[in-house]
Order: structure tokens, then C-alpha cells, then sequence
């Protein structure tokens, strides 16, 4: 009970802070000086291992340039990050001892971080790769953690980067605690983290699982160290994450939640591209809206060539179409900005996802619509241009103006105004797969933003 109590102090401390990145006052969002922000991520798992300066500076710059706020990168890194020297050939511990970081190594991190800060974005950083505290069948680790090491690598890391505003922390790295050890080794390291930070700087931190129902919040929802809850939909199409993140939106103590790893673009579906192909701008595209939508804070975008950086000369992870600087501009990277625009067009913490606008709200994820709103404002998704029936009276305004909003382009078109009661059946501009919509609904009294 004491230790619980102590956790739960700990993280009213964090919300009340004056750290530049903090939980809202309604536990629902994240803000930057005190502003909301919209989380829009890249997963760039192999950054710190694989890229050197140049192609790393191209990187940020480029994602910056595309409307990203957070880069997901991993300092001891699944692929070999542990024997394959990075850029500059150098290894990131003496002797595989979490205890003894090598400083050449983390000076190349150092300088990323900031290269990363001068471009605006803040870095999902990972302290390791699963693999290194539970190897499975897969990943090469080897596993060098336990709960003494793990706090010890912790708090130098906190000590290390406590005064840096442009860092979330991400424990877990893709693995699910399958025994009591396994949590406590991420215990202990966020405590290490927090403790090597100092109370007065204490950091956002979060988990990253593999697909689980509950995400992250199974093992560590009451911990006071887990500012918000993280799902990974496990590189599927028509996996109902919305579902649970609803469900996580629901429970309390509130934490915000989000999908940390989707289906990437151009990545084999459910690892089997024989028999059910590549993912599309559209597979990544609907489930952004679909999630942030349902109650997500954000949402993280994915690609399959750039989170390994799959570049000449080096081996392909299952299968990449293409090299990571040109999988850069696929269509689905670009389109992730329309969604962050959407989102920052109305007041961000007054949204809430709200199904009971609809009268179709439980359809599955092909034909889905998913609907939020705000006090005067409403935003309802339809994935294949399904028509679908509004529940008016639900936001202000005796008189509401309409659009559709094209998550495609970023495009509006005005659909005029109406009178907000009773009920009214909405047809989207063009229907079919890839031809989703926003449906937005304002009072009128309400400029238009987009």
C-alpha cells in the first residue's frame, strides 16, 4: 500500500510539474509548454544504430518537414544493437553490461537528440530493445538485464538526459512480460530513470508491448511511473485497436492512451504478404483516424523499409519493397499531416470519442465509422464512404455548417448548413475501398478553420 501511495504521488507530481512535456489536466492528452500536443510519430527503431550523421540529419529533417512530432528510436537496438558497432563502430556497452555504457556511443545519441530538438521533434526514446531483457524465438539479444542492472542503467540514463525537454520515454520494447522478473526489470529501470531525472524534472514514460488486449495497462496501469497507455496492433488489417483503446479511454484512473506501433506501410499483412499482400496508404491511414477517433492522443505512423533503414548492401527484415530514403515520401507518410491538421483545427482537449452520434456504431473495421466531437464542433469517419445517420442535438448551435473533410489530401469541401435536431442521413462525396471521409459538423457561430 505504501509503495502504491508513493507511486501515485509520484505521478501527480509529474501531471503538476513544470516539465515542457506533461499529461493534461484532464488526463486524456499531452502538452508542450503548456500547449496541446499532438502526438504523430515515426517508428525509427534502428536511428541510433544504423544511420550516421548525415543520413540521420536527413531523416529528422525530413520528417519534421512533414508535419511528425515524435521519433520512436531505440538506444540498445534489436538488430544485433548490442555486437554490430553503429555508424561510427562504436558498441553501446563495455562488455554487454548495462552497468558500463560505452561514452563514445552515447555521444553519437547525445547528438541526435539535439540534432532531433533543433527540428521541433521530440524523441519516443527506448532504453532497449526487448530482446535484451526476453529473447522468444525471435530478436538475437542476447539478455543482459536483470532488476539490479536495470536500475542502475536506468538512472544513468536519467542522470544523462534529465535536463533534455525533447524526451518521452518508451520501456518494453516490443516484448510482454511473461514472468514477475520480467516486470520487475521494467520496474526497477523506470525507477532507475526517475531517480537519475531527480524529482523535480520527472519524465513522461510509457510501455511498448506486442499486441495484447489490455496493451501496456495489464501490467502497469496503476504504476505511477506510466504516464499513458500504449497498444501495438500487431501489423494487421482490421484489427479493432479502436476497440481497446476505447476500452483503456473508459478505465480509471484515466491515463492517456494511443496506438505506438500500427501496421506499418508497405509491410507484409500479419507477415504473410503470399497470401494477404502489403499495406497500403489507406491500411495506415484508416487506422489513425479510426484510433484517434475512438479517445487516442495521437497516433504513430509506421513504414516497413524505414524502421529498419533498409538501405544497398544491407540485409532486408521481411522483405522490404524499397530503400528508406524513398520509402520516405510514400503516400501514406504524407497523409498523416492531414490528420494532425483535422485534430488541431478544433480545441484538443475537448475532445471525446462519442459513438452515440451515430446510429451505425458498432459496424467492423472495413465498412467502420468512428465519431468524436467537441462542445461545438463533431468529426465522424467513414472508412469506405458508407453513408451513415447523424444523431444531431449533441454539440451547441441552433444551426450547424457541414463539410467533408478528404483525409487524402487535406482538402475541405463546404456541404452547407442545417438545422441541429432530430436526425439526418449523411452520403460522402464518393464511396468504395480507399475513398474515406471526415464528416465535420460546427456551429455556426463557429469559424471554420480548415
Amino acid at each position: 500500500m505504501m509503495r502504491f501511495l508513493l507511486l501515485l504521488v509520484l505521478s501527480i507530481v509529474a501531471v503538476a510539474g513544470h516539465a515542457q512535456l506533461r499529461v493534461s489536466g484532464n488526463g486524456r492528452f499531452l502538452l508542450r509548454d503548456g500547449k496541446p500536443f499532438f502526438w504523430l510519430g515515426d517508428t525509427a527503431w534502428e536511428l541510433f544504430h544504423r544511420l550516421n550523421r548525415d543520413d540521420a540529419g536527413y531523416y529528422l529533417k525530413h520528417r519534421a518537414e512533414q508535419g511528425f512530432t515524435v521519433i520512436q528510436a531505440v538506444i540498445l537496438a534489436e538488430l544485433d544493437g548490442l555486437h554490430t558497432p553503429n555508424a561510427n563502430g562504436d558498441l553501446p556497452l563495455i562488455n554487454d553490461d548495462p552497468a558500463k555504457p560505452n561514452e563514445a556511443y552515447f555521444r553519437y545519441v547525445d547528438t541526435l537528440i539535439s540534432m532531433a530538438d533543433r527540428y521541433g521533434l521530440v524523441m519516443g526514446l527506448l532504453p532497449t530493445w526487448g530482446d535484451k531483457v526476453w529473447k522468444s524465438t525471435w530478436g538475437k539479444g542476447p539478455e543482459v538485464f536483470n532488476p539490479q542492472n536495470a536500475r542502475l542503467y536506468g538512472r544513468w540514463l536519467g542522470s544523462r538526459y534529465g535536463g533534455r525537454k525533447n524526451i518521452i520515454w518508451i520501456l518494453g520494447g516490443d516484448r510482454n512480460p511473461q514472468n514477475d522478473t520480467h516486470v520487475t526489470i521494467w520496474r526497477e529501470m523506470a525507477a532507475g530513470i526517475i531517480e537519475g531525472a531527480g524529482p523535480e524534472r520527472r519524465p513522461l514514460m510509457t510501455f511498448h508491448p506486442q499486441p495484447h488486449a489490455s496493451g501496456s495497462a495489464h501490467w502497469f496501469h496503476e504504476d505511477g511511473w506510466l504516464s499513458f497507455n500504449m497498444f501495438q496492433n500487431g501489423h494487421c488489417r482490421n484489427t479493432p485497436v479502436y476497440d481497446k483503446i476505447r476500452t483503456l479511454y473508459d478505465r480509471r484512473p484515466v491515463k492517456p492512451v494511443l496506438d505506438g506501433e500500427p501496421l506499418y506501410e508497405d509491410h507484409p499483412v500479419c507477415f504473410n504478404a503470399a497470401d494477404l499482400g502489403t499495406s497500403n496508404a489507406y491500411d495506415v491511414r484508416m487506422f489513425a483516424y479510426l484510433d484517434v477517433f475512438a479517445g487516442a492522443f495521437g497516433h504513430t505512423y509506421g513504414c516497413h523499409g524505414i524502421w529498419q533503414f533498409y538501405a544497398p548492401g544491407r540485409e532486408g527484415v521481411n522483405g522490404p519493397h524499397m530503400y528508406w530514403r524513398q520509402a520516405m515520401d510514400l503516400p501514406g507518410a504524407r497523409q498523416m499531416a492531414h490528420l494532425r491538421k483535422l485534430i488541431e483545427s478544433g480545441p484538443v482537449e475537448e475532445r471525446v470519442p462519442d459513438q452515440d452520434l451515430i446510429r451505425e456504431n458498432d459496424l467492423p473495421a472495413a465498412g467502420r465509422i468512428q465519431a468524436a466531437r467537441g462542445r461545438d464542433y463533431a468529426y465522424i469517419y467513414s472508412c469506405a464512404g458508407r453513408p451513415f445517420t447523424v444523431n444531431l442535438g449533441r454539440i451547441t448551435g441552433t444551426t450547424l455548417q457541414s463539410g467533408w473533410y478528404n483525409p487524402r489530401n487535406g482538402g475541405y469541401k463546404p456541404a452547407g448548413s442545417l438545422p441541429n435536431t432530430g436526425s439526418r442521413l449523411f452520403t460522402p462525396p464518393s464511396a468504395g475501398y480507399g475513398h474515406d471521409w471526415v464528416l465535420v459538423l460546427q456551429d455556426a457561430a463557429r469559424p471554420v478553420a480548415l
